[in-house]
């Protein structure tokens, strides 16, 4: 074994630990891969019927429910769509599991770890409370080791309560209907656990989490954060090397600070300054070149990684990745499935999900009211796909909803932040839960703190305050509108004095764009919603609906180039954000059908996309 495992000299890293970039799509945290993990995805006991302190240590007369799809979808074996405001889930850990999960000599501790709970979650192990956790949308783990007791080669009862009140507007929702049916643009729940439930071993000192940033062309900026009890003389070693060529690029060790869990280490890249030759590296959609890494925490720990080199930026009114205009062609992605509601149904579904959105014609894609499960994330990275990040809004503006907004927000950019795909933050849209933004001084406080927030955490991408609607500090003025007529979408978007008037004074939805004190300062402009066609093949829903109506598959054509057409005559526009990629639900204004086959001959729909 590797001296990166503590065990002594040994091999090169490329070999003792996978390859970050050339995974399958199964890791649940795609740029932090040890080797052992198991995974706890699969039948559990489930129940519904509110709080019993003796489900805390299993319930054998409950349902079998499959994770991690919600209770409210048809992929869980559940079902009922209705409300639950608590559940229950119970699952027996094995010791094959320990194992797989790499839990035995030289491992320390056991670490359980949660992809997503919506939206409280507690946990127990054997009856003993080991942690809980709030936020639906993030990630959170706990070491367990302690509670595997005396007996840590027996099997175990694990069981978790989710709490997820569906009148609690308070709560960053995203678009989960508060009523009990679907309404408007609002779909049914995803209660309880909707991502990857899995375990790993660790050491009592290890490597917690990485974080990298993009400094500039030629420069990556790591975060290391190590967790456990610290030993004498810590070294962080980074190696990094071109996987599509196995050229070595990077090999760098630091020492840790005195009495810090957390060291940065600058990663220069050489090559990159010969910039007659940076181009054949850097990350793009059309070229979506990774790099592998290994980080190191020397003699102790080690994991595997990758990375994107690219940088990403607004000038003179344009978008700028790797320091160059570049015109943003995005799609609305709900990231919702008829068969599993905000689960994904498989591991297979987010990469094919990427896959679509490219043979479609975008080249980004704008993940709405979601935070994404991080496999989609990966295979946006490795497939070459720009993301914009959101959060899923809160519909109250109270201190409570702040809070929540604010550290559920953070985890997510933390987790993301290191994902080259991802280009743009998106902390609110349509002045969710900042209804009155556009008079309250205090919304308006929020609204640019949020923004401001989000730019003290990450510095190198833009930041929209309040996507569509009115705007406080945004690095990128994005509009919505949903005008059907091609000519007078051109009209609205012709010229500079098109701009004029549309950011001095009231957009298509009869909202300000320009709100406390913000000024036109050049920024670039995007149409970030338009489109909404709906088009039904075959039989009709009574409830299906767009923004407008085709009546046939020409017409819907027809359509949709007439109001890229008008987008593509626009002299200012920066990008753009077509409505929809999948009917959902009630939303039958999809490209695709809710089952993501194309409604029209795939070719066709990338030709008005795209104009070509």
């Amino acid at each position: 074994m590797s001296s990166l495992d503590g065990t002594g000299a040994a091999p090169s890293p490329r070999a003792s630990l996978p390859l970050a970039s050339e995974q399958d799509g199964t890791y649940p945290r795609p740029q932090l891969l040890r080797r052992a993990w198991a995974d706890l995805d699969g039948t559990w006991s489930f129940r519904n019927t509110g709080d019993d302190p003796s489900w805390r240590s299993g319930f054998p007369d409950a349902r079998d429910i499959t994770v991690p799809f919600p209770p409210e979808s048809p992929a869980s074996g559940i079902d009922e769509p209705g409300f639950h405001p608590v559940v229950w889930y119970a699952r027996t850990l094995t010791r094959a599991e320990l194992d797989a999960a790499g839990y035995g000599p030289g491992a320390d501790r056991l670490r359980l770890h949660f992809g997503a709970v919506d939206h409280r979650a507690r946990v127990w192990i054997d009856g003993r409370f080991v942690g809980e956790h709030e936020g639906g949308h993030t990630p959170f783990s706990f070491d367990v080791t302690e509670a595997l007791g005396t007996d840590p080669d027996g099997e175990h009862v694990l069981v978790v309560r989710a709490e997820d009140d569906p009148h609690d507007v308070t709560q960053p929702r995203g678009k989960q209907d508060w009523h009990e049916e679907p309404h408007a643009i609002w779909y049914r729940r995803t209660t309880g656990i909707w991502q990857t439930v899995w375990l790993e071993a660790v050491p009592s000192r290890s490597i917690a989490a990485l974080r990298w940033l993009n400094v500039d062309h030629a420069t990556v900026r790591l975060t290391v954060r190590l967790a456990g009890e610290r030993r004498d003389a810590e070294r962080v070693r980074v190696d990094a090397w071109w996987q599509g060529t196995g050229e070595e690029l990077a090999s760098v060790e630091v020492a840790v600070p005195a009495d810090a869990d957390e060291v940065v280490v600058p990663v220069p890249v050489a090559r990159q300054t010969n910039g007659q030759a940076e181009d054949e590296l850097v990350w793009s959609p059309e070229t979506p070149r990774l790099v592998d890494a290994t980080v190191a925490l020397v003699g102790v720990d080690a994991v595997a990684s990758y990375f994107g080199l690219r940088t990403v930026g607004t000038d003179g009114g344009a978008f700028l990745l790797n320091g160059r205009a570049y015109d943003v062609r995005s799609v609305l992605n709900q990231g919702y499935w008829p068969e599993s509601h905000l689960a994904a149904p498989s591991r297979a579904a987010l990469r094919r999900e990427v896959e679509l959105i490219k043979e479609l014609g975008f080249t980004a894609a704008r993940n709405h009211q979601k935070i994404e499960d991080p496999r989609f994330l990966y295979w946006a990275d490795r497939l070459g796909l720009l993301v914009w990040g959101e959060a899923p809004g809160a519909y109250a503006f109270s201190p409570l909803a702040v809070q929540r907004l604010v550290r559920e927000w953070m985890d997510a950019v933390e987790r993301d932040a290191s994902h080259p795909s991802i280009v743009t933050w998106v902390p609110a849209n349509e002045s969710w839960g900042v209804q009155h933004v556009a008079t309250d001084p205090a919304q308006q406080a929020y609204a640019r703190a949020l923004a401001d927030l989000t730019r003290a955490l990450d510095p190198t991408r833009p930041v929209i305050s309040n996507d569509g609607w009115e705007h406080t500090n945004s690095d990128i003025v994005t509009i919505h509108d949903y005008e059907g007529d091609g000519v007078r979408l051109a009209a609205t978007y012709a010229d500079d004095a098109a701009r004029t008037a549309l950011l001095g004074g009231r957009g298509p939805a009869d909202r300000r764009i320009l709100v406390g004190g913000a000024t036109d300062e050049g920024q670039p402009v995007m149409l970030t919603e338009f489109g909404g066609v709906d088009f039904q093949p075959g039989a009709r829903r009574e409830d299906g609906w767009g923004y407008t109506s085709a009546v046939d598959g020409d017409d819907w054509v027809d359509r949709i180039t007439a109001l890229y057409d008008g987008v593509r005559a626009s002299s200012f526009l920066a990008g753009s954000c077509w409505t929809q990629l999948t009917d959902t639900m009630q939303e039958t204004n999809g490209l695709l059908n809710a089952d993501r086959s194309p409604k029209v001959p795939i070719e066709r729909i990338r030709a008005a996309v795209t104009g070509r």
